[in-house]
C-alpha cells in the first residue's frame, strides 16, 4: 500500500473527500518525521512507537578488494509494534494464551533440578557379560539336544 492508497482507504472509512484525507495522511507523516528529527520518540497507542537511533562512525572492509572504508555516522528510525498490533497479526485462542502464561509461571517458580548421574559400566565389561550369557545359553541348548 502506498500513500495514495492509504489516503483512499482513510477517505472511504472516515467519509472525508480525497483531498482532505490526503492532507490528513500528509499531516500525520510530517508530524512523525518532525518529532523523530527532533530526537523525540513517537508512540501511537495500539499501533506502535517510532524511536530515533544513532549509529556511530566506523571502519568497514570492502569484501571484494579487502580495502578499509570509513563509514560516516548516521541516524535511523526503529519501529516497535504495540502488543495490540502483534495480537491482531498473531491471533491466539484463549486456551493457548492461558497455557503459555501457565508455562511461564511454572518456569519462574521451580528451578530446574539435575538428575543424579548414573555410573556407566565400561563397554568391555558389558560386552563380556553378554558374550558369556550367549555362550552359556548355547551350551545349555546343546546339552539338552544330546539327551
Amino acid at each position: 500500500m502506498n500513500r495514495t492508497e492509504l489516503a483512499e482507504s482513510v477517505s472511504s472509512k472516515t467519509g472525508l473527500d480525497k483531498k482532505q484525507s490526503e492532507a490528513a495522511v500528509e499531516a500525520v507523516t510530517a508530524a512523525i518525521v518532525a518529532e523523530i528529527k527532533a530526537g523525540n520518540r513517537v508512540s501511537i497507542f495500539g499501533f506502535g512507537s517510532f524511536e530515533p537511533r544513532a549509529r556511530a562512525a566506523r571502519t568497514a572492509r570492502n569484501p571484494q578488494t579487502q580495502a578499509t572504508v570509513r563509514v560516516p555516522a548516521s541516524k535511523s528510525v526503529a519501529f516497535k509494534p504495540a502488543s495490540a498490533f502483534k495480537a491482531t497479526l498473531n491471533p491466539r485462542g484463549k486456551a493457548a494464551a492461558k497455557k503459555a502464561s501457565a508455562a511461564k509461571a511454572t518456569a519462574k517458580k521451580a528451578p530446574a533440578k539435575k538428575a543424579p548421574a548414573k555410573k556407566a559400566a565400561p563397554a568391555r565389561a558389558v560386552k563380556a557379560t553378554k558374550v558369556a550369557k550367549t555362550v552359556r545359553a548355547t551350551k545349555a541348548t546343546k546339552a539338552t539336544k544330546k539327551r
